[in-house]
């Protein structure tokens, strides 16, 4: 039986110049998903037994670790879009 080898655009990144653009793909991605998150209203202040003014204070910080997380995990695929259109760009520069 052969090792099944991956195919498509998810390929590892060769270099250092792949690695950081990646993280910046990332970041990106990491960034829409937390303002997704905070229009659907994760990190609002509950009415009731809320966390008060600390939870105002770092909610902010909660919901971009929550998105970074999910990014780790697949995310929504926005990365990879982004890796590519940023290799272009530097490519052709």
């Amino acid at each position: 039986m052969s090792a099944i080898t991956p195919v498509g655009p998810n390929s590892a990144p060769t270099n250092n110049r792949d690695l950081a653009l990646r993280e910046v793909a990332q970041k990106l991605e990491a960034s829409f998903l937390a303002e997704m998150l905070k229009s659907a209203g994760l990190g609002k202040t509950r009415d009731h037994f809320g966390g008060g003014s600390g939870e105002d204070q770092f909610g902010s910080f909660l919901v971009q670790e929550q998105a970074m997380q999910m990014v780790k995990a697949g995310g929504i695929g926005l990365t990879e879009s982004l890796f590519q259109a940023l290799k272009e760009k530097q490519d052709g520069a």
